[in-house]
């Protein structure tokens, strides 16, 4: 029997965005974002029905199948729009402009975007996830197209004019310094200069303190995490209050109580490691299953910052079965980092268009008694709560001393037995359909990446993962520059395209950076160095201060935006902020700190006003606010003294030092070039030499690893 012909392809079918290549069989007479696309609204005066979302976006899966595959569907969206499919992940700068028109229009946002745009690329009215026919009070696609498109032909000054309205507000609201947090309304940014108000205030340490009461305020002292379901790892939040945690003995149980909540959740993947993209409930143990890259780079992070300050071997644990999960299932043959992997799998091997949310994951008890045996599978459904007769999802309901107890069995027999039960149960489970994995590269996520991969490397002297972290950057410096030194965003199927935009350029300054600090190869910093000077020509706001998420010659967008919310990812903003500190302590490069004081000045009065939404921008703020370290390690890179004095500022938690290698020799002499200040501080009497300045006063050079733990005060 031969299998079903696909039907026709629309113009998808070009596209390298997996997201896109989704939808390139569908009935719907799709164009991707381009000239031609935009062209044929002009030219026939027709409204756009914009669609953006994501490869592993499980709405996004459910719109498609309900709507987009729908004959009925496709023939009012060809008949009476453009109809035009963007992949958020490729386009994150039309994917804010949009976001943002719908959050002022509806208070919430989310994928799959929806939004209605005139020829001219004005919205006139949005959502999120629309059903194919009215459902739960939302109303059905079917529906909202055939009275849009009625409107259009009856009365379409007046969509136009709502579009033209909501456009204004958007640009004001782009004036006014910078977008709110989700759900924000107009900022009032042009009407305070127009009656004369003061400037924003000084940012100062005040905001760190009441950042810091806020999130203690909505704790969940009973689970962990920051208010109530969903609930989101933003790691970034956790570091922040880790920096605060010396002078404030309250935080660091709440990060720690979190952290541990969130590695014994469903959140985890405990048989495979790595973070699923939030939880559902408040206990973190129900996922919604798609695994990001971004996720796992941050969170690996924060793992290792809170192994450097407690020293609990189970944060440095987790940290380790991340980064084996993302060089597992997340690296391509080249070296360079994947996006992500989808929600949603097939059951049967046999049907695999029929797919449901963490079918991959879930486990029944007649499951695990297959793989494992009776005896055995009753003992790992005590400690990994499988429970109901139907699916479940591992998550740690009990300790190991709980489970021997109840087994009356030893502790140590439990702890064999569980390993033992992960490892095949992990192995059972490659046999089932593999999600959907989005194998684009993307430069702002491998920088992320590449950042989390060198700190591992340096926290758990493991060279596999510098190594991984060394192959990414080579990857996008070949891959991802072009010849005139300019950044491209995505990379997929050996085509590299979409000009760089802020995040690009932060976030692989922020891995270049952690790269040369486990490295010390001058060539890392160098190019730091030269895209941090790129990254204020083609972004800065040379009149309010800040930078623009995208170039200055970049494709004329409704809105030229200034984002700083830090959500899932922390914003460029935020990034850019600390980037400009450390590496003008590291380079030298005296400009560039006034630089990030005026972006901390553009963005002063939005941050005051909600501080808890900008806990990146809080981190850049406390390096800034001090006291900050510079350490300089002269010696050759062998000798066990100066590997003795590595040891010591790696296993400690110093978020606000900077740390240069200056060798002798011609090694010496390439650092030297690139950052003069350093050749005075040389070996004495030929021995290792450590060189430590703390709050813009140095202190006696030691040559001794002893000496220096003692100068750290760690």
């Amino acid at each position: 029997m031969t299998a079903p012909a696909s039907p026709p392809a629309n113009r998808l079918i070009a596209e390298k965005s997996p997201y896109l290549l989704q939808h390139a069989h569908n009935p719907v007479a799709w164009y991707p974002w381009a000239a031609a696309a935009l062209e044929k609204a002009r030219t026939e005066q027709k409204p756009i029905f914009l669609s953006i979302g994501y490869s592993t976006c499980h709405w996004c899966h459910v719109m498609e199948r309900e709507s987009f595959e729908d004959p009925a569907v496709a023939a009012l969206l060809n008949a009476h729009f453009v109809a035009i499919k963007v992949d958020r992940e490729e386009r994150p700068d039309l994917d804010a402009v949009y976001m943002q028109a719908v959050m002022q229009m509806t208070g919430q946002g989310g994928w799959p975007l929806t939004v209605f745009l005139t020829p001219d690329l004005a919205p006139f009215y949005g959502g999120t996830y629309f059903p194919p026919e009215e459902r739960w009070g939302r109303p059905g696609l079917k529906q909202l197209l055939t009275a849009i498109a009625a409107a259009w032909q009856e009365r379409p000054e007046e969509l136009r004019a709502a579009g033209a309205s909501l456009t204004q507000a958007l640009q004001a609201e782009a004036v006014g310094v910078t977008r709110h947090a989700p759900g924000g309304r107009v900022a009032n940014g042009i009407e305070q200069a127009s009656r004369g108000q003061p400037s924003p205030p000084e940012p100062s340490v005040a905001q760190l303190a009441d950042a810091v009461r806020q999130f203690s305020d909505s704790f969940d002292a009973q689970d962990g995490g920051f208010e109530g379901a969903p609930k989101f790892p933003r790691s970034h939040v956790l570091s922040f209050l880790l920096r605060n945690g010396q002078k404030n003995p309250t935080l660091l149980p709440m990060v720690e109580q979190t952290l541990q909540a969130m590695a014994a959740g469903g959140l985890y993947d405990q048989l495979g490691g790595g973070f699923h993209r939030y939880s559902t409930d408040a206990q973190w143990r129900v996922p919604h299953f798609e695994k990001m890259l971004y996720d796992q780079a941050l969170l690996a992070t924060t793992y290792l910052e809170a192994h450097q300050a407690t020293g609990r071997p189970e944060y440095a644990a987790v940290a380790r079965e991340v980064f084996e999960y993302v060089l597992r299932d997340l690296t391509g043959p080249e070296g360079a980092f994947y996006s992500a992997e989808d929600a949603d799998s097939a059951e049967d091997p046999a049907h695999p268009a029929e797919k449901t949310e963490g079918a991959f994951y879930l486990w029944t008890p007649a499951q695990l008694e297959a793989v494992l045996g009776r005896d055995e599978a009753a003992v790992i459904a005590s400690l990994y709560g499988v429970e109901s007769a139907g699916k479940n999802v591992l998550y740690r309901a009990h300790t190991m001393a709980e489970a021997a107890k109840q087994f009356s069995r030893s502790e140590v027999e439990i702890i064999e037995m569980a390993a033992r039960a992960r490892r095949a149960l992990f192995d059972a489970r490659a046999q089932r359909p593999r999600p959907h994995r989005d194998d684009k590269v993307l430069t702002d996520w491998n920088g992320l990446m590449i950042a989390a991969f060198a700190l591992g490397a340096r926290v758990l002297e493991e060279p596999r993962y510098e190594a991984a972290a060394r192959r990414a950057a080579d990857f996008l410096r070949a891959r991802l520059v072009r010849p005139d030194g300019r950044l491209l965003h995505r990379w997929r199927d050996g085509d590299a395209a979409v000009l760089g935009m802020l995040d690009d350029y932060a976030f692989l300054i922020h891995g270049l950076l952690e790269l040369y600090q486990t490295t010390f190869d001058p060539r890392d910093l160098a190019e730091a160095q030269r895209l941090t000077e790129a990254m204020l020509d083609l972004f800065w706001d040379e009149p309010a201060g800040g930078l623009f998420l995208t170039a200055r010659d970049a494709e004329p967008l409704l809105v030229r935006q200034k984002i700083l919310y830090d959500g899932a990812i922390p914003s460029g903003n935020s990034v850019a902020a600390l980037d400009l500190l450390r590496g003008g302590r590291l380079t030298g490069a005296t400009a560039w700190e006034p630089k990030a004081q005026a972006l901390f000045q553009a963005f002063a009065g939005t941050a005051a006003q909600h501080p808890t939404g900008y806990p990146q921008l809080l981190i850049a703020l406390a390096f800034a606010a001090g006291p900050s370290q510079e350490i300089v390690l002269a010696g050759a890179p062998g000798h066990p003294e100066l590997q003795a004095m590595l040891r010591v500022v790696r296993r400690a938690f110093l978020p606000n030092a900077v740390v240069l290698l200056h060798p002798p020799g011609e090694a010496g002499q390439a650092i030297e070039a690139l950052v003069p200040w350093v050749a005075p501080q040389g070996m004495l009497q030929g021995r290792p030499t450590a060189y430590v300045c703390q709050g813009f006063v140095c202190r006696q050079p030691v040559t001794s690893a002893a000496a220096l733990k003692e100068s750290l005060h760690v």
